[in-house]
């Protein structure tokens, strides 16, 4: 089998279940793990490249308002790869290919191959996406052991703050800071499993943004800066310009944490369940390890 996966979660399922040799083509964004490196990019992004919030904001909504794609496909190559399986994702424009650029893709090739499309906004619904990955590659023994390792983490840490009657701090996790938007979708699950409480977020909806008055009337105890698509150096060194900004200057009594959104909360694939784990040490410190430095960082 030959797949093309035009998203980072979905490369992780692919390489989870252990079938990156079948794996002939990425997207430009996914860089996990290192094996996808040597593999064909038949994506690129349409708008600049640059860690400015404001600019990426102004961008997006410009392309949406022409109508125009954030992410192209690049034809001859995935012509010339021969794919049987093109994996693609339904749930956000602004983070990968259009599906129905990609369904479109797909019909004109011949063969035609599969489409499998990832929607998941739950832990369950990321999980039953890793299952339908599984099942187009026909590796349904290997995703039940997966899936049964994976929420065997998320119940051990369930139990550790059930037996300790752990504090349950109020958290705000920041998605982007210009405008301000709090993590939606599975984001405001993973605090809670991970043993906080959301101050802000709605479990299973799309992020929306946030005035930062009512961000600070919430009251967060913890606040956990997670910019979707940024790596670990990037979020903490957007939290730490935002610290000097009068807007957030509430926020110098409180715990502030940078995350590697990359690779814990941003993409809807089975680092969610990593995200759950570095938060739970976050949150509890003194009822698990510390939590890697390639994770998270406290910036304050």
């Amino acid at each position: 089998m030959r797949i093309v996966s035009l998203l980072p979660a979905a490369t992780e399922i692919v390489a989870l279940l252990g079938a990156t040799d079948h794996l002939v083509g990425v997207s430009h964004e996914c860089d996990y793990p290192d094996i996808v490196g040597s593999r064909a990019r038949v994506t690129r992004a349409t708008i600049p490249d640059t860690h400015d919030p404001a600019a990426i904001d102004a961008a997006v909504r410009e392309q949406h308002e022409a109508g125009l794609a954030l992410f192209a496909i690049d034809e001859a190559r995935v012509r010339a790869l021969h794919p049987d399986l093109l994996l693609t994702q339904a749930l956000c424009e602004v983070c990968a290919v259009r599906e129905s650029d990609v369904r479109a893709l797909a019909s004109r090739l011949f063969p035609e191959p599969r489409v499998v499309t990832l929607g998941g906004t739950s832990l369950d619904g990321i999980l039953d996406d890793l299952r339908r990955v599984g099942e187009a590659l026909g590796v349904e023994d290997e995703v039940e052991e997966t899936l049964a390792g994976l929420r065997d983490r998320v119940r051990h840490v369930h139990e550790t703050l059930k037996a300790a009657k752990a504090p349950r701090p109020r958290v705000a996790l920041v998605e982007w800071t210009e405008p301000v938007y709090l993590a939606g979708h599975w984001g405001p699950e993973q605090i809670k499993r991970a043993g906080g409480i959301d101050v802000l977020g709605v479990a299973g909806a799309h992020s929306v943004p946030v005035a930062m008055d009512a961000l600070r009337e919430a009251a967060p105890e913890i606040v956990l800066f997670a910019p979707c698509g940024y790596s670990l150096d990037a979020a903490a060194a957007e939290a730490r310009r935002c610290l000097t900004l009068p807007a957030w200057e509430w926020l110098r009594d409180r715990q502030v944490w940078a995350l590697d959104a990359n690779g814990l909360t941003s993409r809807p694939g089975p680092r969610v369940v990593d995200g759950i784990e570095a938060m739970a040490r976050i949150f509890n410190p003194s009822l698990f390890t510390e939590v890697a430095g390639a994770h998270a960082v406290r910036v304050q």
